[in-house]
């Protein structure tokens, strides 16, 4: 087959599907849809997104990723760290669930999937490297943790705060424990015994299904959600009125403050350097009194939360009217439920006496839409989408690594990155977030027996399926079971044994692992801070090692064999010196090179020959050419002669280019170590005699 097509579509590689081949992928799609439809929308929750946005994100990125990538099992679509990077990038620029929060994110997939294509066109598919093993372990776990505690609060019904630092928000969490609703409670719990449940008595049928299904009936039968949408005029006392009243005008009050002072930070790019900087002292003026107008909506929302109400019933079916708890009289009927404050959105009120259910998903497929990018967009989410892009291809790679290794399948990783980059794109043209490869869901197109690619095709013909016809259906899903999917697909996520072993295996890896653990979490919900700084120190403490590599004194041990005389406890020649150097010699480390050849000199007086063995050497560049060239000719100047030992052909040849070798002198470069030192107490020998025939006359 023409190799450019291949190239051009990789999907051709793929087996010629038969009926056993569409069979086996059929059964593996629909068995990963199962899982996907609850999880997308669990992630999208967690994304800060509608939960709809959750099943885009599953339709036309699951197909694209699976055409142009290399692994024929790796399931793509919504995954819950890239989930939480999404959330934490967008956070600081928009509210949760608006639409400008929904069209930052469409932005960001783009954003995603330009860098992932753009890299692996370059095929620079190697830059992954630089986020090594250990870091993604330390990162891992934090981000498992922080995804876990996110959902303390759904699981609990109580409220957090957002706007702050991560564990800030926790705290408040556990603060208000007195306020826990114990009917949400209780569906997140059965959410989670029921999966576990279901993975013991029924593995082959999906946990996370059967909760779905079983909560959302239970939900629907007791009538879990109670709520109620009126107009600020029907609360009462009117003092209350005016309370809710005022909170109103706060929060409209702090969203349009924001939206002043992104407008004028947009501007900034248009404007001459004395406009940017008025536009720029104006937003920030702006978002000071925004943060100040937000503590004072805080503050007001705290002296409403405690209050509780009924809801009075009348025969006429009047307008409905809530009444303060303490203020209902013996005389007046009501519905015996307790309501309170839940919402409050330009002068309508939510009143709620239940639980938070996932509501109105909108039917049908997602419009096509090219993404709303501006270069103010651009340069806010950039470094964001840029983190994005390594971390959930670092997660999508190692995931089809592990089924390659079981599959026998060989994988391309810049096709990897061209696949989920093309993925991404495509998303964002049907109102999808970022996505990525996802370990649960692979595992299950794998053990359901898939084959191809297609599995995943027919997995977004479900999804479709789901949309068009099925979204009603989830309308009483409680959102802590959402939650609870959350939590129990990041628990396997957590694995300090990782880090012990990382530590056993190096401590450098071990101090990276641990750093990048902490750093994730102090952070946080700026995550990307947190693998940027493993990522910083793991690179500083390569270079590190690199400039101090292992330098060891040779010397004859019993049996014959040159080993470390130090850690031997041999005694070295007096005559001839013996070195060690294991890495490639370069700017970094030359002076470390040079400081152990004198040394070694200074700890050998008397001998005029030192032998340095190179066969850790695999590089050299122009420094150490250059040293290489200074330390012959100082110790030349004291009657001592500098000889190389196993030097490999790659090095030899830069010093016959440059000279170096008849600077050396080629009777002083030796190809094994053995021949060296036998050459060498050859001349000292020679030396000796002449010496001694010399002082006899």
């Amino acid at each position: 087959m023409n190799p450019i097509l291949l190239r051009l579509f990789p999907f051709m590689r793929w087996q010629r599907p038969n009926r056993d081949i569409l069979k086996a992928d059929l059964s593996a799609g629909i068995a990963v849809a199962l899982v996907l439809v609850p999880q997308s929308m669990a992630y999208a929750q967690l994304a800060g997104l509608p939960p709809v946005y959750g099943l885009y994100a599953s339709l036309l990125p699951v197909v694209i990723a699976a055409l142009w990538g290399s692994s024929n099992q790796l399931a793509t679509g919504p995954v819950a760290v890239v989930s939480l990077l999404t959330a934490t990038a967008l956070i600081p620029l928009a509210s949760p669930g608006s639409g400008e929060f929904i069209a930052l994110a469409i932005v960001l997939a783009f954003l995603v999937g330009i860098v992932q294509l753009a890299l692996g066109l370059l095929k620079m598919g190697a830059l992954v490297s630089f986020i090594s093993h250990p870091v993604i372990v330390g990162f891992t776990n934090a981000a498992a943790l922080i995804i876990g505690l996110s959902q303390l609060n759904k699981l609990l019904g109580v409220p957090i705060d957002t706007s702050g630092h991560f564990m800030v928000g926790l705290w408040g969490v556990f603060t208000e424990l007195t306020r826990l609703h114990w009917p949400t409670l209780a569906f997140g719990l059965g959410a989670i015994v029921l999966m576990v449940g279901m993975k013991r008595i029924a593995p082959k049928i999906p946990g996370v299904l059967a909760a779905v299904v079983v909560t959302t009936v239970v939900s629907w039968a007791v009538g879990f959600e109670r709520k109620a949408d009126v107009e600020i005029a029907q609360i009462g006392p009117p003092e209350i009125a005016e309370q809710i009243q005022r909170l109103s005008d706060l929060n409209k009050q702090q969203r349009q403050l924001e939206d002043d002072a992104r407008e004028r930070e947009a501007a900034i790019e248009q404007a001459d350097p004395t406009e940017a900087a008025t536009l720029r002292y104006e937003a920030s003026l702006l978002k000071i009194e925004a943060a100040a107008t937000h503590a004072e909506a805080r503050t007001a929302h705290d002296a409403l939360r405690d209050l509780r109400f009924r809801l009075l019933v009348s025969e006429d079916e009047s307008t409905p009217r809530f009444l303060l708890d303490e203020n209902v009289t013996d005389a007046q009927e009501t519905d015996r439920r307790t309501y309170r404050v839940d919402q409050i959105t330009d002068g309508t009120v939510r009143m709620n006496a239940g639980g938070k259910v996932v509501g109105n998903i909108p039917a049908g497929l997602p419009s096509f839409a090219a993404p709303d990018l501006s270069l103010s967009t651009i340069a806010a989410l950039f470094t964001a989408a840029f983190v994005i892009a390594l971390v959930g291809f670092t997660e999508a790679i190692a995931i089809a690594r592990a089924m390659a290794a079981r599959t026998g399948q060989r994988l391309n990783p810049n096709q990897e990155l061209i696949g989920q980059g093309l993925g991404n794109i495509a998303g964002s043209f049907t109102q999808a977030y970022p996505v990525s490869g996802s370990f649960s869901r692979s595992a299950v197109n794998l053990n359901s027996g898939g084959r191809t690619g297609l599995s995943s095709a027919f997995t977004a013909l479900m999804i479709l399926l789901v949309l068009v016809f099925l979204t009603p259906l989830f309308y009483h899903l409680p959102q802590a079971v959402l939650a609870a999917i959350i939590m129990m697909a990041v628990i396997g996520l957590i694995n300090f044994k990782a880090i012990h072993h990382a530590w056993l295996a190096s401590r450098h890896d071990g101090i990276a692992a641990i750093v990048t653990f902490v750093a994730t979490l102090a952070f946080a919900p700026k995550l990307d801070i947190g693998i940027l700084v493993g990522v910083g120190l793991a690179v500083a403490l390569f270079l590190y090692r690199s400039m101090r590599p292992r330098v060891s004194e040779l010397a004859r041990y019993s049996d014959g064999t040159l080993r470390e005389a130090q850690r031997y406890g041999l005694k070295a020649s007096d005559e001839i010196g013996l070195l060690r150097f294991d890495r490639s010699l370069y700017f970094a480390n030359v002076p470390y090179f040079e400081d152990a050849v004198l040394e070694l000199a200074a700890r050998h007086p008397n001998a005029k020959y030192l032998i340095v063995v190179t066969k850790g050497i695999n590089e050299i560049d122009a420094s150490g050419e250059e040293v290489i060239h200074s330390l012959v000719n100082r110790l030349k100047a004291r009657g001592v002669t500098l000889v190389f030992a196993g030097l490999k052909a790659q090095v030899l040849e830069v010093m016959e280019r440059t000279g170096l070798d008849s600077v050396i002198g080629k009777e002083n470069i030796f190809r094994s170590t053995d021949a060296s030192i036998t050459a060498v107490q050859e001349r000292v020998a020679t030396l000796k005699e002449k010496e001694q025939q010399s002082e006899n006359h």
